[in-house]
């Protein structure tokens, strides 16, 4: 048997799997406690999903918390069974690739853009190596501002400009076209970098209320002007068990 754990920014899922091709009903519970009583609430789903049987093994998706640089070494404590670490985003991205938007694709990009923002480049199911992660949400696509691209797009970003939560703005805000050019742009530089065939983006600024679409197509056609890249821009189709199913496939490829 094994544990699956997905800590986001804003929910943390655990889930019980018993093979490597699906997991049980996972518990979902807030991210944003303070430590002590975060550690106690993953240590507290960890019991309830194993229900007192071995634990072969212990997946976890991360994010990278510069207040919480700890949090390896103390998920490794309180686990029923040695831990592998993984970045959240590039274990939903895997997800998405073996059992989502990916399925298929040799040379697949998934884009995040939420709380954060972030991407991974995964080639033939397997996440693409790297030396410190990857981290896209942090580069600059226009010299007239130092903001990053994450500090013009993410969830984060827009409720600190207007002062309330993206969904509050409303289906119809002017914002959502800007964001969509926006974020055009940066997708622009990551399928011209990582080459990728499909290129899905997922997170809660791609919801119903949020970032069209077919606006971030339209601009980037517009953009490759010089290129002419074939690149089919998808939305994720996991929703937010994403990192579930990227657990199950890293399961997989390590058995």
């Amino acid at each position: 048997m094994y544990i699956i754990a997905d800590i986001g920014g804003t929910k943390t899922r655990v889930a019980v799997a018993r093979d490597t091709e699906k997991f049980e009903e996972p518990l979902i519970f807030d991210s944003s406690q303070d430590d002590t009583e975060f550690i106690n609430r993953i240590s507290e789903a960890f019991d309830s999903v194993a229900n007192g049987e071995p634990v072969e093994k212990v997946v976890v998706g991360k994010p990278h918390w510069k207040r919480r640089p700890t949090i390896a070494d103390e998920i490794q404590r309180i686990s029923p069974a040695p831990v592998h670490f993984e970045n959240d985003t590039a274990l939903v991205g895997l997800g998405e690739a073996v059992f989502g938007a990916g399925r298929g694709t040799d040379i697949f990009v998934y884009v995040t853009i939420s709380t954060g923002v972030n991407g991974v480049r995964i080639v033939k199911e397997v996440i693409d190596p790297s030396i410190q992660g990857f981290e896209i949400g942090g580069q600059y696509i226009t010299a007239d501002t130092n903001l990053s691209w994450e500090e013009m797009i993410s969830g984060k970003a827009v409720a600190k400009r207007f002062g309330m939560s993206p969904k509050e703005l409303g289906k119809e805000h002017e914002i959502w076209e800007e964001l969509a050019r926006n974020t055009a742009q940066g997708l622009h530089n990551t399928i011209l970098h990582w080459s990728p065939e499909k290129v899905a983006i997922g997170g809660s600024m791609m919801n119903e209320i949020g970032i069209p679409i077919d606006s971030v197509r339209k601009y980037i056609q517009e953009m490759m002007r010089k290129f002419h890249v074939e690149t089919e821009i998808v939305r994720s189709e996991l929703g937010d068990l994403g990192g579930l199913y990227g657990g199950l496939a890293l399961l997989k490829q390590k058995a």
